[in-house]
């Protein structure tokens, strides 16, 4: 909302004043570029430099003319839902040369240009860093051929460079999320549930070419993400005999009462003799071994097409702020840096370390130096393998440790998109440890009534794309059947508790937590996972399920915003859900373009209304027809939806026309997305695994005691790392009343939504990234990006 700014946080070496920016696309496609050029241009124009697009990457830049024009506030508009570049993208030879670069700083001499902000791969930011090095010499060359006044040397005396990295196959090193992966992996998800259904009524193989010809990024988290049978990825070649032991597990699928079979591949898959492994391969050895019906599908371009996913427009809006302030801060002698994303935090890399890194990889591959390659993808790509290997390949009984441990879970609170996921995850890694694993149906009233059943490997099969809770959850807290709660764990001799659900299964935690003194039936190991939409959960930043949602929001957002392309200006005031946790509007509202987003977190009153109701007045009388408002269900008992409704409508009459839309329950429905089931696959492999630990550490005199602080602890994502932390100590940071953390990261972004929609505010530059050095290998506990 318009509110008078506090502080003022653009300081002095923050201003743009004087500065040209300029922003270009380069190498292949991807979506959310075109959400980091509108990042770029509104942040450009908004500390006060002139930004200007180059059309068609280097090749623009080394012709001209009319691929160099001035970008202005409008001419972002409506760009943030396309997919793709709108300033298009080529690869260009010339740029390789001397000459072309020559031709280049030419160009931006003319337009004054000396800040460039590079969205591309690998290739293309090392282009720009080559390009910064030679820059004086380019200048003095250009003087001498009487091209530019020898004044410009000294005017334009420095080129600085950020870059951003977009590229669908994540196969940077230096950013856990490259622009457009994200989407990427919905395009492939939503291909593989629809094969998946063809697929089960035809009992069908099928055998799925995703792209990655020298990464496997996409192959393998579509994998873990869909509950593949095999996968196959260029880091990680199979070793001799891997067709039998293949066919094996795919006949034994069959056996195990499975319909379908899914392989997936990417496109540079080989064997160990460097050999590459195709699709039509693998189904020849199929129908040959097996006798199968097996059919391929190759997804191709297909992947890089579409509209961008919330998690890229988010990233890529971050991304291109944080561009911004980094140009704006360099000098000569700052080295090139590229914005990344480490677990939830913006950093700043050197540009040329994390290239260096990433042509390590290759190099590695080359030599066949494979485990030091899947090594050097960074610490999510190998955890991402060791996940997909725990959950896919089952061990034979006779390797399994035995533990005569029991391990239950449920859900508790309102269903969350990747519940099931997450319940998969524990009970196959539960197996695999040794445990014999009980699902409790229903949440604690369940549990008080003695819904307890064992669940095995196969019971599990296909749950990673379903919505909703297949168990079964009810919001029911603990507390008033703790007494039947404890005689069915003395019953079935439950020895550790894995809760999964929402702010209702945190409150239930605690509960149980206090049971301990008079319930010695709850002395065991208890550990929370956060999932639920409102991502309102105390000691995480995310929360399983809220992805789902968001996506939900800004595809809907979308199409209500599409329902007004051409016709008369209109304003959509749209209400999301969440309790009273902004989470979603905000967060929802950044990624669909919003003007506004009314949240209970950051109070309003009627004077905030009325300046929001004259900015979109003003937007209106321009070329902008559309406008969008979020509100957040419980953000004011006063101020409701059908309140601000009417107040838009009559306040903008003559002007613009409103349209109200409650989303409702659409927002908890629907299959996962990529990021959630993979963020409940290995969260809950995490949580399991220290389920074990704490079994062991607590086992004495034959039976499991544990009363401590820490054996009853929540796992979630702080910042760039994974943390557990017992439920006591999070007491402290929760607003019971509102059932809210007291601090949440995601109301930093607020400032952002309110910029890039042209109001005037303060900007918490305190976190903004300070240029740090690539780390080969994080410290364990710091894979904040299990996510993904």
């Amino acid at each position: 909302m318009a509110q008078p700014d506090t502080k003022k946080i653009f300081f002095e070496n923050l201003s743009g004043a004087g500065k040209a920016i300029a922003v270009l696309t380069s190498g292949g496609d991807a979506q959310g570029m075109n959400a980091a050029v509108r990042a770029v241009v509104r942040m450009g124009l908004y500390v006060g430099a002139k930004v200007y697009f180059i059309h068609e990457g280097y090749q623009g830049m080394v012709d001209g003319g009319e691929n160099i024009k001035e970008a202005t506030w409008e001419s972002v508009s409506s760009m943030l839902q396309v997919g793709g570049t709108v300033i298009g993208s080529a690869r260009c030879k010339e740029f390789r040369t001397h000459e072309g670069r020559l031709k280049a700083a030419n160009n931006l001499v003319q337009y004054g240009i000396t800040n460039l902000c590079v969205i591309g791969g690998d290739g293309s930011l090392t282009g720009a860093n080559l390009f910064r090095e030679e820059w004086s010499g380019l200048l003095s060359e250009l003087v001498g051929q009487g091209l530019i006044e020898a004044e410009a040397v000294q005017k334009y005396s420095a080129l600085h460079i950020v870059g951003m990295v977009g590229s669908i196959d994540n196969d940077f090193c230096g950013t856990d999320m490259t622009i457009g992966t994200d989407s990427a992996l919905h395009r492939i998800i939503e291909v593989v549930d629809a094969i998946m259904t063809t697929a089960q009524s035809h009992q069908r193989t099928f055998v799925l070419e995703v792209m990655g010809r020298h990464c496997g990024y996409l192959a393998l988290v579509s994998a873990l993400a869909c509950g593949a049978d095999w996968v196959l990825i260029p880091e990680m070649p199979p070793e001799d005999g891997w067709e039998d032991k293949m066919c094996q597990k795919l006949s034994a699928n069959r056996a195990g009462m499975k319909r379908l079979n899914i392989i997936i591949v990417a496109e540079g898959a080989i064997d160990h003799r460097n050999k590459p492994i195709t699709t039509d391969y693998i189904k020849d050895l199929v129908v040959k071994c097996l006798g199968f019906d097996t059919r391929v599908t190759i997804l191709g371009h297909v992947q890089r097409g579409g509209t961008p996913s919330a998690f890229d427009r988010i990233l890529a809006s971050r991304m291109g702020v944080e561009a911004v302030f980094a140009l704006l801060e360099t000098t000569a002698n700052t080295p090139a840096c590229v914005v990344s994303l480490c677990g939830n935090q913006s950093v700043r890399l050197p540009l040329m370390e994390c290239v260096q890194m990433t042509q390590e990889v290759q190099k590695a591959m080359d030599e066949k130096r494979f485990e030091e390659a899947v090594k050097l993808r960074g610490r999510s790509f190998e955890n991402n393998l060791k996940t997909y290997k725990l959950l896919a390949h089952r061990k034979p009984e006779s390797e399994l440790p035995v533990s005569n441990f029991n391990v239950a879970v449920l859900n508790v609170g309102a269903p969350a998109a990747g519940m099931n996921a997450a319940v998969r995850s524990a009970v196959r890694v539960g197996i695999s440890e040794g445990h014999k694993m009980f699902a409790v149906s229903d949440g604690f009233e369940g549990f008080s009534k003695g819904q307890i059943k064992e669940i095995k490997w196969a019971d599990v099969g296909g749950w990673t794309g379903q919505g909703g809770s297949l168990l079964g959850t009810k919001r029911t807290l603990p507390a008033k059947h703790v007494d039947k709660i404890a005689e069915q764990m003395r019953k079935n001799n439950i020895n550790a508790l894995l809760i999964i659900g929402g702010f209702e299964a945190f409150e239930s935690l605690l509960q149980l937590y206090e049971a301990r003194a008079t319930h010695e039936e709850l002395c065991i190991p208890m550990c929370m996972l956060p999932a639920t939409i409102s991502n309102n959960v105390p000691g995480t930043d995310l929360s399983i399920g809220a992805d789902t949602a968001l996506n939900a929001i800004v595809e809907t957002c979308d199409r209500i915003k599409q329902s007004a392309s051409g016709t008369k200006r209109r304003v959509f005031i749209i209400e999301t859900m969440g309790g009273y946790c902004g989470y979603l509007a905000s967060v929802g509202g950044l990624a669909a373009g919003a003007d506004a987003a009314y949240i209970y977190e950051e109070p309003f009153d009627i004077r905030d209304l009325q300046a929001n109701v004259e900015h979109l007045t003003e937007k209106m009388k321009g070329s902008i027809q559309r406008g969008l408002v979020l509100r957040n269900e419980n953000s004011n008992e006063n101020y409701t939806t059908d309140f601000i409704y009417q107040l838009y409508s009559e306040e903008g009459r003559g002007v613009f026309d409103c349209r109200k839309n409650v989303l409702g329950h659409m927002q908890q429905g629907g299959a996962p997305s990529p990021f959630d089931r993979n963020f409940g696959t290995k969260i809950s492999a995490k949580a399991m695994q220290w389920v074990t630990k704490k079994l062991v550490e607590t086992f004495r005199q034959g039976r499991v005691f544990a009363n401590t602080e820490d054996s009853c602890c929540l796992l979630g994502m702080r910042r760039r790392a994974l943390v557990f932390q017992p439920v006591v100590q999070l007491k402290d940071d929760t607003d019971f009343v509102h059932r809210i953390p007291k601090e949440q990261w995601w109301l930093k972004l607020r400032p952002l939504m309110k910029i890039l929609a042209k109001y005037k505010t303060s900007y918490d530059v305190s976190d903004s990234g300070q240029l740090e050095h690539v780390v080969r290998n994080r410290p364990k506990e710091s894979d904040a990006s299990v996510a993904m």
